[in-house]
């Protein structure tokens, strides 16, 4: 399964956000029913060692499995193309000539520059992976920044770009509003609707980053392609919290049984 197959069905992708470095975690949120999992090698404690194990671990589902990278780095980018993710997501991509050396690092010759060498990827996907490589790996270049936002339809307009993804947090900074999930903010609200449009104009995917399922629903109904909705770290918070809450209000003549 890819993301292409997915949206060739005519539907979003749901994707769940990784940022525990476990592979039992990442194996556990497999099997929830995701579309797409996403590594978090940005601002997670993901190191590439602990993201193989993940990768690992989604294997034992049909998840199609993504990383963020932690920056524009064509070298890290390759790295986990070859331990097997089939979408990579780049943060801070500001211009046309960012999104080049992005995609660039995509594709092998002569579509890109990508190093031959996949050594998981073949287990993973396949033998014949390095022909279908090309049309198999989907690369999103985030937009979060006011100078993204006035480089849009450059970036948009490099080829070999497959969709773009915005961060609600970074974009809300940039432009000087509160960062937080799920705005509400025509600061915000207004700059992402326009990047929506734009990419549907340029023919591109679009993906957002939210914080609950209904928001994501909205974005949906929108035109987004692809919706995150928390991670396995505020899942696991927020699953935790209640159980207290709820142990709390029932008050302390609660009797466990062994």
């Amino acid at each position: 399964m890819s993301l292409n197959a997915i949206w060739s069905e005519g539907r979003a992708a749901l994707n769940g956000w990784l940022s525990i470095p476990d592979g039992f975690a990442s194996e556990v949120m497999a099997h929830q029913g995701w579309d797409t999992l996403t590594i978090d090698m940005q601002h997670g404690i993901v190191d590439y060692a602990y993201a193989v194990r993940m990768l690992t671990a989604i294997s034992t589902t049909q998840v199609v499995p993504i990383v963020r990278v932690p920056w524009l780095d064509p070298g890290i980018v390759m790295k986990v193309l070859d331990a097997g993710v089939l979408g990579v997501i780049c943060p801070m991509i500001n211009s046309a000539e960012d999104a080049e050396i992005f995609t660039s690092a995509l594709r092998y010759a002569p579509r890109g520059r990508r190093s031959f060498g996949p050594i998981r990827a073949n287990l993973a996907h396949g033998a014949d992976y390095p022909k279908r490589a090309d049309d198999l790996v989907t690369g999103f270049a985030m937009i979060e920044t006011r100078a993204a936002l006035d480089a849009l339809d450059a970036i948009l307009a490099v080829p070999e770009l497959d969709a773009i993804y915005i961060g609600p947090a970074d974009l809300a900074l940039s432009l000087g509003a509160e960062p937080r999930f799920d705005p509400v903010d025509p600061v915000v609200t207004g700059p992402i609707e326009h990047i929506l449009a734009r990419a549907k104009h340029h023919g591109k995917r679009a993906g957002i980053h939210t914080g609950s399922a209904s928001y994501a629903r909205a974005m949906v109904e929108k035109g987004f392609d692809f919706v995150t909705i928390g991670s396995d770290a505020r899942f696991m918070a927020a699953g935790a919290a209640r159980a207290v809450a709820d142990f709390r209000n029932v008050g302390n003549d609660v009797k466990i049984a062994y």
